[in-house]
C-alpha cells in the first residue's frame, strides 16, 4: 500500500470533531437547537455512533489531531454517514471486520482522509442551497457532485451516490446532513485498490481475461449486469475469453438468441456464496443455478471436487475464490451449456454404469431419445451400485428394462408426486406401455423395490431422480405387492392360501405359463366389506374368479355385455357404461351386479390389472 503524506495538526484542526461528553435525548436524535457543536450533536445521535468511533480511531495516529475539529467557530458543513453506511464500507474491504482493523498509523491516516472528504469548510450549506449538478469542494481537496433528481444525492468517486436521509440539522458552528453511504475520493480508491471489493459485474469489467463474459452480459438480458451488482450474495462461474471463443465456435454473440444466451449465462450463477473449500468439503453433488429448465425449475449443476473442481464434467475451475462485494467468483475454462438428460447422466461418475448400458454396442436409441429438446422426460436413474446388485432374474431384455425407467411427456418433480401409477417407455405390446407405481408414504418408492436417493436433478428437457435399485419389468404380482391398497389381496394370495402357489402362477411371462393375465384386483376396502374372509378351501376359487388367463384385456377392448371365463371356470360379464362413478360394472359368477371397476389398465409385462370395489364371488352351485 502506498504511503500517504502526513496531515499536519494545523490542517486537521479543520476536520470534524472534538470528543465532548453529551447525552442522547429520549429519541436518540440530534438536539434541535443551536447550543451544541457538530461533534456534540453527533455524539448525541445513536445513528452516528460509528462515525464518532471512526473519528476517535483516526485520531490515534500521531499525524492526526481531530479532537478540536468542529469545536471551532466554523462554519462547517458535514455529510455524516450512518452506522449502517460504515458497515457497508467494512463489507467492501477484504479483511476488515470492524474499525479496529484500522490498526496502523498508515491505515488511521487513510481513515482521516476519508473523513475529511465529508467536510466542507467555511460554509454552512443547507439543502436549499444545493442545486442539481453542483460541485462542492471538500476539506480533503476533492469534489462532491450534487443531484436533486428525486431527492438529494451526493456523488463521490464510486458509481453509487449517497442519499441525504436527514437534512439541515443546524448547530452552533454549522450544519449536518445525514447520509446513507460513506463517501470515497479517488485517492482512497487508488490506495485501497488491492483490498476494496467491488460488485461481481464491476470485477468482470476490470479483468482483461473476462472481456467476452462482459460482452455476453451486455448482449444478453439488459438487466443481468444490474442483477450481478445487486446485494446477492452470488457465486459466479466466470468463463475465460478462450472458453467463450470455444463455445461460440466462430459465431458472434449476436448470432445467439438473447433468451438462449441469457439462460446460459444464468447457468453460471448460484444463489449464495460457495467457496472452493465448501465444494471440496462436500466432495461432489448437485446445486442449482439461476437458469431455467424443465417445468420452469432452476437448472441443476453437478460439481465434482475429488481432484480439480469440475462442473457438469466439462468446466474446470482455474482460479478459485475471487472475492467480490456481493459474492465470489470462480474463473472456469469452459462455458457450461444448459444440460439435457444425457448431459447430466454423463457428468455424474455415479451413473457410469447407466451410461454404459444405454450406449452398449454403439446403441444410440436412448441418447437420441433423451437428448430430444422437443420432448419432456422423467428418468429414474439407477446408480452404479444398483447396477452391480442387479441380477436380471427373469432374463428380461436390458433395453426394455432401461425403458422402464423413463416416463415420456412429463417432468415429474418430487413435490408433485403422489401415490399413483404412471406409464413408462417400456411396452407390453405396441402402444401398451408398462405402468410404474409411485409410493410417497415414506420417501419415494417405485414398484415397491427402488427408492429415490437424489431427487429433482433438473435438465433442459426433464428431470432425473437417482434410485438405489434397478426397476425390473413388473408382473401383475409386482403391482399387487407394491400398492398398499392391495395388501389384503396379497395376504389372501399367500398366507391364507398356502396350498396354492398363486405368486408363481401369476408371475409367469413370455408364455411360460397361463400368461398373459387380466386381473380384476379387489381393494382392501372390498375385502373389508365381506362379513369375513373365507377359509382356504372357499378362498381359492374366489381368488381364481378374479383372473382371466391367456388374455391382456385392456379397457379399450371392453364392450357392453362382454364376457370372459375366469381361472375358476365361471364367467363374468362387463357392462358399459358403469353406474355412478364406476368406469364399468361387473356381474360375477354368482350373479352379483353393480360391482364397480374403479381404475383400469395397470399394465404389467405379463398382463393387466383393473381395480374393483367388491370381491367377486363365483357360482357355488356348479
Amino acid at each position: 500500500m502506498k504511503t500517504l503524506k502526513n496531515f499536519t495538526k494545523l490542517t486537521l484542526l479543520f476536520l470534524l470533531t472534538s470528543i465532548v461528553s453529551c447525552s442522547d435525548d429520549d429519541d436518540g436524535n440530534m438536539p434541535p437547537d443551536d447550543s451544541v457543536t457538530i461533534v456534540e450533536a453527533a455524539q448525541a445521535t445513536a445513528e452516528l455512533n460509528t462515525l464518532v468511533s471512526a473519528l476517535q480511531k483516526a485520531d490515534e495516529s500521531a499525524n492526526n489531531d481531530l479532537a478540536a475539529a468542529l469545536s471551532g467557530e466554523g462554519p462547517f458543513t458535514v455529510f455524516a454517514p450512518t452506522n449502517e453506511a460504515f458497515n457497508d464500507l467494512l463489507a467492501q474491504l477484504d479483511g476488515f471486520d470492524s474499525l479496529d482493523d484500522f490498526s496502523s498509523q498508515q491505515l488511521q491516516d487513510l481513515l482521516a482522509v476519508i473523513l475529511t472528504y465529508h467536510v466542507v469548510a467555511d460554509a454552512s450549506v443547507l439543502s436549499t442551497d444545493l442545486s442539481d449538478g453542483q460541485s462542492i469542494t471538500t476539506l480533503q481537496g476533492s469534489t462532491l457532485q450534487v443531484s436533486t433528481q428525486g431527492g438529494v444525492f451526493i456523488g463521490d468517486a464510486t458509481d453509487v451516490d449517497a442519499e441525504v436521509t436527514t437534512a439541515n440539522i443546524e448547530v452552533s458552528n454549522g450544519v449536518v446532513h445525514i447520509i446513507d453511504k460513506v463517501l470515497l475520493p479517488q485517492a482512497i480508491l487508488d490506495e485501497l485498490a488491492d483490498i476494496i471489493l467491488v460488485p461481481i459485474t464491476d470485477l468482470a469489467l476490470g479483468n482483461e481475461n473476462l472481456e467476452n463474459l462482459v460482452a455476453a452480459l451486455v448482449a444478453a438480458d439488459g438487466d443481468l449486469p444490474t442483477v450481478l451488482r445487486g446485494d446477492g450474495p452470488f457465486t459466479v462461474l466466470a468463463p475465460t475469453d478462450e472458453a467463450f471463443a470455444t463455445f461460440l465456435d466462430g459465431a458472434a454473440l449476436e448470432d445467439v438468441p438473447v433468451d438462449v444466451l441469457t439462460n446460459v449465462l444464468l447457468n453460471h450463477v448460484i444463489s449464495g456464496e460457495v467457496t472452493s473449500e465448501d465444494l471440496i468439503g462436500l466432495g461432489s453433488g448437485y446445486t442449482s443455478t439461476l437458469a431455467t429448465g424443465a417445468g420452469d425449475q432452476n437448472v441443476s449443476l453437478f460439481f465434482d471436487a475429488s481432484g480439480d473442481v469440475i462442473f457438469n464434467g466439462v468446466s474446470t475451475v482455474i482460479t478459485p475464490d475471487v472475492k467480490a462485494l456481493n459474492g465470489i467468483v470462480h474463473v472456469v475454462n469452459a462455458v457450461i451449456d444448459i444440460p439435457n438428460i444425457v448431459d447430466h447422466a454423463i457428468a455424474n461418475p455415479g451413473l457410469t454404469s447407466l451410461v454404459g448400458a444405454l450406449t452398449d454396442g454403439g446403441n444410440t436409441t436412448f441418447t437420441d431419445l433423451l437428448s430430444n429438446e422437443e420432448e419432456t422426460f422423467t428418468v429414474f436413474a439407477p446408480g452404479n451400485d444398483a447396477f452391480s446388485a442387479f441380477t436380471n432374474p427373469n432374463s428380461n431384455d436390458l433395453n426394455a428394462i432401461l425403458s422402464n425407467h423413463v416416463v415420456v411427456g412429463a417432468a415429474a418433480f418430487s413435490s408433485d408426486l403422489t401415490n399413483s401409477y404412471v406409464n413408462t417407455a417400456a411396452e407390453f405390446a405396441a402402444d401398451e406401455n408398462l405402468s410404474l407405481y409411485i409410493n410417497t408414504d415414506d420417501g419415494v418408492t417405485l414398484n415397491g423395490t427402488s427408492n429415490v436417493v437424489t431427487a429433482d436433478i433438473v435438465a433442459s428437457n426433464g428431470v432425473i431422480h437417482t434410485v438405489n435399485a434397478v426397476i425390473d419389468l413388473p408382473t401383475v404380482v409386482t403391482f399387487a405387492v407394491a400398492d398398499p391398497n392391495f395388501s389384503t389381496l396379497v395376504q389372501a394370495l399367500t398366507e391364507l392360501t398356502p396350498s396354492t402357489d398363486f405368486v408363481s402362477v401369476l408371475s409367469a411371462q413370455d408364455g411360460a405359463g397361463s400368461d398373459p393375465f387380466t386381473v380384476f384386483a379387489p381393494t382392501n376396502a372390498a375385502f373389508d366389506a365381506l362379513a369375513s374372509i373365507p377359509a382356504e378351501a372357499d378362498l381359492i376359487p374366489i381368488l381364481q374368479h378374479h383372473v382371466v388367463a391367456g388374455a391382456n384385456i385392456r379397457s379399450g377392448d371392453l364392450s357392453d355385455g362382454a364376457t370372459a371365463t375366469t381361472l375358476e371356470g365361471d364367467m363374468i360379464t362387463i357392462n358399459l357404461p358403469g353406474t355412478g362413478d364406476n368406469i364399468a360394472d361387473i356381474t360375477d359368477g354368482a350373479g352379483n351386479t353393480g360391482i364397480g371397476i374403479d381404475a383400469v389398465d395397470v399394465q404389467a409385462i405379463n398382463g393387466v390389472i383393473h381395480v374393483v370395489d367388491t370381491v367377486l364371488i363365483p357360482n357355488t352351485t356348479n
